[in-house]
């Protein structure tokens, strides 16, 4: 099977850009996710619901349509896996189909690292969880994790997949803009809270 490389990216990009926060709230009869707290599509505000399992399977399936799009490129065009990563994330971030309004991207990006190194993956996973359970600030755990990211790509040597990777925690911190601002403002709210 061979697909042109912007062909390839444009499947991983339509791969990552499927909200499964909003279809699994909708489905599960919530209404639309965007109307409540952060008006966020991804696990964090799905768990504001107060739906805990829920917003465990939209993490799960934010990360693995992330890791979908790394393996599909590994079978087709093996040289654009990162790049397709990167796609599948700006797709999480900035679907066609709700106006470009998407996710903020973590737990896409650790099923993309998961896909590409898994030990690389599952260290910022690591760092996610762990500072989650210290900090109990969404927002603040994602950024220790991203930012941990080239600590762990020189410990593993896996300096290939850098210059997407590098874009990707980017854009993930781009997207955490607002966050960032509550943050040193002192009011971003705790992990289950509703704003």
């Amino acid at each position: 099977m061979t697909l042109s490389p912007p062909f390839l990216l444009f499947l991983a990009y339509l791969l990552g850009s499927l909200p499964f926060g909003l279809i699994l709230t909708r489905l599960y009869g919530l209404g639309d996710i965007r109307k409540i707290g952060s008006g966020n599509i991804g696990a964090t505000n799905v768990l504001r619901t107060g739906k805990k399992s829920l917003a465990f399977l939209t993490l799960i399936l934010d990360a693995l349509k992330g890791a979908a799009a790394v393996w599909l490129a590994m079978y087709i065009l093996p040289e654009q896996a990162p790049m397709a990563g990167l796609a599948a994330l700006l797709g999480h971030m900035f679907p066609f189909w709700l106006a470009f309004k998407g996710g903020k991207g973590v737990a896409t990006l650790i099923g993309v690292l998961l896909a590409l190194s898994w030990p690389l993956g599952l260290m910022m996973m690591l760092v996610w969880l762990a500072a989650a359970l210290m900090l109990r600030i969404s927002s603040l755990a994602a950024l220790c994790a991203v930012l941990s990211i080239p600590i762990f790509i020189n410990i593993f040597h896996v300096y290939n997949i850098l210059p997407a990777v590098t874009l990707m925690i980017f854009f993930v911190i781009i997207k955490h803009r607002n966050n960032i601002l509550r943050l040193f403002t002192g009011t971003e709210p705790k992990i289950g809270q509703n704003s």
